[in-house]
């Protein structure tokens, strides 16, 4: 099977990733996305990161009822922070039938030039990119034309924007699924 990996904080998890992650394989761009929790993102501030524990089970509730779609600890073993070629390489090594492909944003894919090495992540393993507003696919195209660019939608859901909003008491229903609610609201989670 071609697995896509699709690594983020989910802190929470929303809509938006799971809507993309439904677009890859409706898409026949993967047979799997697995949702990789980061236990500490490289490029990212991190005092606002709840557990990594709480954020996979968060993402299991997000995905009880889709096909295609799993959740991955795999980084939970490995050494913080966590780096894409690393988590690529384990993965290869732990599912040897499988083939995986990195799934990332334009954001990103505009700073790959700054990860951990990139020229064997483009080597070894194929590289989907989703539009981000404000990050522009040209730009991606000419630094990195071997990367795949998917005409997806925005998916403008932030889950800082969420954080404050629970924060707040304010409605985010368009934005999480009613389990991730749920899970949120039992475990007292992003209250000031």
């Amino acid at each position: 099977m071609n697995i896509a990996v699709y690594s983020g904080s989910f802190n929470p998890i929303h809509k938006g990733h799971l809507q993309l992650a439904e677009y890859v394989i409706d898409q026949q761009l993967a047979d799997e996305v697995w949702l990789v929790v980061s236990p500490c993102n490289p490029l990212k501030e991190q005092k606002e990161l709840i557990d990594h524990f709480l954020r996979l089970d968060m993402v299991i509730a997000a995905i009880s009822n889709r096909k295609g779609i799993k959740a991955s600890d795999v980084e939970f073993d490995m050494p913080v922070p966590s780096y894409s070629i690393d988590t690529l390489n384990v993965l290869s090594k732990m599912y040897p039938e499988h083939t995986f492909t990195l799934l990332i944003g334009s954001d990103n894919a505009l700073v790959f030039d700054k990860w951990k090495d990139y020229p064997e992540i483009l080597e070894k393993y194929s590289v989907l990119v989703y539009p981000r507003r404000g990050y522009d696919f040209e730009t991606v195209a000419q630094h990195f034309p071997q990367m795949k660019l998917l005409p997806t939608p925005f998916y403008d859901i932030s889950s800082t924007e969420i954080r404050s909003a629970f924060a707040q008491n304010q409605p985010v229903d368009e934005w999480l699924e009613p389990e991730v609610i749920a899970f949120i609201q039992e475990n007292g989670l992003y209250e000031e």
